[in-house]
């Protein structure tokens, strides 16, 4: 039996992952990932654990789920869309155009079909890491902004980003989808509606306080 046929869970309560666990998943995603992809993952996956540890969240989780955000962001986009249609996800019309957004897409039916993680709070965090959605879990939020503050990220801005981060998780997620739908507006580039309901839903929510 292969080490990918074995269903791999966290149990509730861990505060880490294995070292035999985590020795796995960074040999796997070195193998798939470019050197700058995979310092980037790893620096993610630091990062979730701190703001895991800041804000209440799943260590063992959010280490997984940052390790494996990208893990299909250096396959061929022909390879993404491939696995993507293989197991039945339909893309939206926004998805459809926007090849940039199957890697997350993609990633979570790998991280579930290859990997066989059964776990739908890292699955969902690596699916909707890039464009957020309304209702996310603690864990999600967190990989979410770590995406946008980990250690390498250089972007203008950023700066602003890692502060907001270290203010309240919710505060991060305005900032971090206001830059990102600012951005894409700048490029002229469709908006997924995702997006859109994460950045309304935190705001709506704010405005009842």
């Amino acid at each position: 039996m292969s080490i990918l046929d074995i269903v791999r869970t966290i149990t509730d309560g861990q505060t880490a992952l294995s070292d035999k666990d985590r020795e796995f998943y960074t040999q796997h995603i070195r193998e798939r990932l470019s050197d700058y992809r995979f310092r980037h993952s790893v620096n993610v996956s630091r990062e979730a654990v701190r703001l895991a540890k800041l804000y209440g969240g799943d260590v063992a989780r959010a280490e997984l789920a940052g390790l494996l955000h990208d893990v299909m962001k250096d396959t061929e986009k022909k390879e993404q869309l491939a696995l993507i249609e293989k197991y039945g996800v339909d893309l939206n019309d926004v998805e459809r155009q926007a090849p940039k957004l199957w890697h997350a897409i993609a990633g979570a039916v790998y991280v579930r079909r290859v990997l066989k993680i059964r776990d739908d709070d890292v699955v969902n965090a690596v699916r909707y890491h890039t464009t957020a959605r309304a209702g996310m879990s603690l864990l999600e939020k967190i990989v979410f902004i770590a995406d946008y503050t980990s250690e390498e990220r250089d972007y203008k801005g950023v700066e602003k980003m890692r502060k907001a981060s270290n203010v309240s998780l919710e505060y991060a997620m305005e900032e971090a989808l206001a830059f990102g739908i600012l951005t894409r507006a700048d490029e002229h580039t469709a908006i997924h509606p995702d997006t859109f309901e994460a950045y309304n839903e935190i705001m709506l929510a704010k405005k009842k306080k």
